[in-house]
Order: structure tokens, then C-alpha cells, then sequence
């Protein structure tokens, strides 16, 4: 296998053991991580389209889904009646930071079989992929 092949793979490892997680908490991947991109503070639909690499239509028919079990809410914004704004409800921050603290304790499960210095090399890489792709700054405050 080559290195693309090695990165394919550990994108399944990772996928996987994320959606393990959110089926626990009964929600979807896609679920999981609007509500932990807008759990600090609401965003803009059109910001979290481009953020989560989403159409507009097919975020807001997540937005629908989500909504229905009440754990999102739009509202125009107060500046521009034209922006539409996101936010977590109060069941939704619940689940959100839920979500995020189980997902951020289990995910690092993947590399149990490393040595404590492989671990750290792959810690150090991939806050280097993170923070150069600018992924994290797109999903937190």
C-alpha cells in the first residue's frame, strides 16, 4: 500500500469509530458535527455550508432533520434579515458537548496499539494537518 492507501484507511478507522460514537448518542456523523460546529456560538448557514463542505440545500435539509428533534434553531439575523443564523438549543448544547468530550476521549483509541512515541509523533502531525487546513478555526470560537 502507498501512502495515499494508508491515509484512505485511517480515514475509515476514524469515520468509523465517530459514527460508533454518534450512533450512541442517536445522532448521524453529519448531525453530530453541525451540532458541534455552532455549539459555542450560532453561524451562519452559508458560513457552515462552506465550512462543513456542504451545499446550501443539502445543509439545510440537515438543518430540517435536526430541527425537528429540536436541537438547532434559525433565526434571521438582528443586522440582515437576509442571513440566516444557526444555533443549538439548549437539548442541543446538552448533546453537543456531549458528543464532543466522548468523541475527543475515544477517538485517540485508534493509535492504542502505538508506542508512547509514535503516539505523540502522530499527535504532532496531526495538529500540523489541522491547523495548516484551517478546519478547526471554521468549527470553533
Amino acid at each position: 500500500m502507498d501512502y495515499g492507501d494508508k491515509l484512505f484507511w485511517l480515514s475509515v478507522l476514524i469515520q468509523r469509530r465517530y459514527a460508533q460514537i454518534c450512533a450512541e448518542y442517536d445522532l448521524t456523523s453529519l448531525q453530530a458535527t453541525l451540532l458541534c460546529a455552532i455549539k459555542d456560538e450560532p453561524r451562519r448557514m452559508a458560513y457552515l455550508a462552506a465550512s462543513l463542505g456542504m451545499t446550501k440545500n443539502a445543509l439545510s435539509q440537515l438543518v430540517d432533520r435536526t430541527e425537528r428533534r429540536h436541537l438547532v434553531s434559525r433565526a434571521s439575523s438582528e443586522q440582515d434579515r437576509r442571513v440566516i443564523m444557526l444555533s443549538v438549543t439548549p437539548a442541543g448544547k446538552v448533546l453537543a458537548e456531549a458528543v464532543f468530550a466522548e468523541t475527543t476521549k475515544r477517538l485517540p483509541d485508534i493509535a492504542e496499539n502505538l508506542g508512547a512515541d509514535d503516539r505523540r509523533d502522530l499527535e504532532r502531525l496531526a495538529t500540523a494537518v489541522v491547523d495548516a487546513s484551517g478546519v478547526s478555526a471554521a468549527t470553533s470560537s
